[in-house]
């Protein structure tokens, strides 16, 4: 499974990360979750 930018899990990730609620280092590591969820993050603070 690879999971994209416009993915649901990617977006809940991304929501719960910026609330506060889990930080981006416990974003799971499933396949490549992690990394596109840290990129949108980035992205994000730009």
């Amino acid at each position: 499974m690879i999971f994209t930018k416009n993915s649901a899990l990617v977006k809940v990730w991304v929501g719960n990360v910026q609330s506060g609620l889990y930080t981006k280092e416990q974003v799971p590591k499933i396949f490549n979750l992690q990394e596109v969820v840290w990129e949108v993050l980035e992205e994000s603070t730009k």
